[in-house]
């Protein structure tokens, strides 16, 4: 690795950044493929998934994780020294079958880090990673990112039980995985370096937080949105609707406001949900939800008592009412996102409920899947460097 020193003011010290690059060059590089990406649409991704990347590439965004972790960048030390920061290694990287995508959101991100990437896709879901690195490859002459990815990315798909697996695992100085607590304990199982890190994000689980009272059909959109990507599979996907304050007649208001603009915000639908949603509707009736399909048999909205049983399906979205008090109570130990639509959202109330709680995320609903450096509340991409203290 060449020594690529690169300096950033922090409060009343300097960080060195060693990378093998410029990060600034890496990040106009980026913008270039952002040019390039208005153009055309692979096959592989949906117009809204390749307007969410297009947003994430801006060089704004791609600047943040620097700023936020090491501060302004500097010419040359402006105070007294005290880290110097390089890239911990190879990175290993196993990703989930249900969020498509997660694996390009990561590529970009860890491209900044300067360290080694062998990724993992799921085994049951289109590699959208690796044709996304083809993109690049393909757009762009040579530079700085081009000759990263070629020299520095590799990313397959395989079994679980396949040897790979244990060849990441053996030789990789950070093992990162998006996956169920019975994968992340397999992952961690197998033999790695000594001192090298695991960092696990696993099973989750999220909710929508709504005051009647500031709905429009904006705040619906974004809600039909958020949910129609993912459906239940997504762990930033409201599991439920949960009226803050609310009763039955405001939630079966919301049901019919999401059933008249699903035809406007929701994606298509496979024949094979749409037959699984006209089975979940009755199961939902038979236990006493007001439950209804929305357009094409796209989803299942019901409304009901919080405290009936459970109907669970992968397109099904309950709606119920709590006050704040028994909503936070009753909040899943795996809680990660709140997607609020709310009156103040600023209002203490509100943020010492949530600081009370188990929440890692509360964003308004359309920012439910936002994706950043800090995830679950764990700052993953600091981690990625190893920190050396420096006295000169």
């Amino acid at each position: 690795m060449s020594d690529s020193l690169q300096y950033f003011r922090h409060m009343d010290h300097t960080i060195a950044l060693m990378l093998p690059f410029d990060f600034q060059r890496l990040i106009a590089d980026w913008g270039k493929l952002r040019r390039a990406m208005v153009r055309s649409v692979p096959d592989a991704f949906t117009r809204d998934e390749w307007a969410y990347m297009l947003m994430f590439l801006d060089q704004d965004n791609l600047m943040r994780p620097f700023q936020q972790t090491f501060g302004q960048p500097v010419n040359q030390p402006e105070a007294p020294l005290k880290l110097l920061v390089k890239p911990r290694g190879e990175i290993a990287l196993w990703l989930p079958n249900n969020v498509s995508l997660l694996g390009p959101l990561m590529l970009i991100l860890i491209s900044l880090t300067g360290n080694t990437l062998r990724m993992k896709g799921g085994t049951r879901s289109e590699n959208l990673t690796g044709t996304f690195r083809d993109y690049v490859l393909t757009a762009l002459d040579d530079c700085t990112l081009k000759r990263y990815l070629q020299d520095q990315t590799m990313i397959d798909c395989f079994d679980r039980e396949d040897q790979r697996n244990r060849d990441m695992a053996k030789t990789a100085k950070v093992r990162l995985a998006f996956s169920s607590d019975e994968a992340a304990h397999a992952i961690e199982s197998m033999p790695h370096p000594t001192g090298s890190l695991g960092i696990y994000f696993t099973d989750k689980r999220s909710e929508a937080w709504i005051e009647y009272d500031a709905l429009s059909d904006e705040a619906v959109d974004n809600l039909i949105k958020v949910f129609s990507i993912f459906g239940q599979a997504g762990c930033t996907s409201p599991r439920r609707v949960v009226l803050i304050g609310g009763d039955n007649e405001q939630a079966t208001a919301l049901k019919l406001h999401l059933l008249k603009r699903w035809p406007k915000a929701a994606l298509r639908v496979p024949p094979h949900t749409a037959s699984e949603n006209i089975m979940a509707r009755q199961w939902a009736v038979a236990l006493g939800w007001d439950a209804e399909l929305a357009a094409n048999n796209g989803a299942v909205i019901a409304v009901g008592n919080r405290n009936l049983p459970d109907f669970s399906s992968h397109m099904s979205l309950p709606i119920v009412w709590a006050d704040l008090e028994s909503a936070v109570s009753e909040l899943a130990p795996n809680i990660q996102t709140i997607g609020h639509h709310l009156k103040d959202a600023n209002d203490p109330n509100w943020l010492n409920a949530i600081g009370a709680s188990n929440v890692k995320r509360f964003v308004p609903i359309g920012n439910m899947h936002h994706f950043g450096p800090v995830w679950d509340g764990y700052g993953f991409w600091r981690q990625l460097f190893e920190e050396i203290e420096v006295m000169i």
